[in-house]
């Protein structure tokens, strides 16, 4: 049986493989459910000014609020990046922050397992308005 974290991993790793990333080849994918029980993807696609580049994280978090609005709140986040592993970026987790709760399970991949830290975890003084 598919847990949510190894189906949202599984759905971060397909969206990496459609990444655009020709400068620094970091092919980095999202999944994310929100507590709407929706699902979105996305990667990161990268450009020649590095300054406009989206991170995959980014990328995920505002087609969902494209799609379900201002309102939209993240139940669980996956992030995979292909032939690496590593967290959300501070640029990424901030905007985590922004569209989760301090409980809200990040998922990535450490040593070759899933791990999950909570957005507060991973974002301890985020910032806020």
């Amino acid at each position: 049986m598919m847990t949510v974290a190894s189906a949202l991993l599984e759905s971060a790793t397909a969206a990496a493989a459609k990444a655009y990333a020709p400068y620094s080849h970091f092919q980095v994918g999202c999944a994310l459910l929100t507590a709407k029980g929706n699902l979105f993807t996305g990667c990161n696609v990268e450009n020649a000014s590095y300054g406009l580049t989206i991170c995959a994280e980014r990328s995920t978090i505002f087609h969902a609020v494209a799609e379900e609005g201002p309102g939209m709140k993240i139940a669980q986040l996956a992030v995979v990046a292909l032939g690496q592993e590593f967290p959300p970026c501070g640029a990424c987790r901030q905007v985590i922050a922004e569209f989760s709760g301090a409980e809200t399970p990040i998922w990535f991949m450490r040593d070759g397992k899933p791990v999950m830290l909570t957005t507060a975890e991973l974002l301890p003084a985020s910032f806020k308005l």
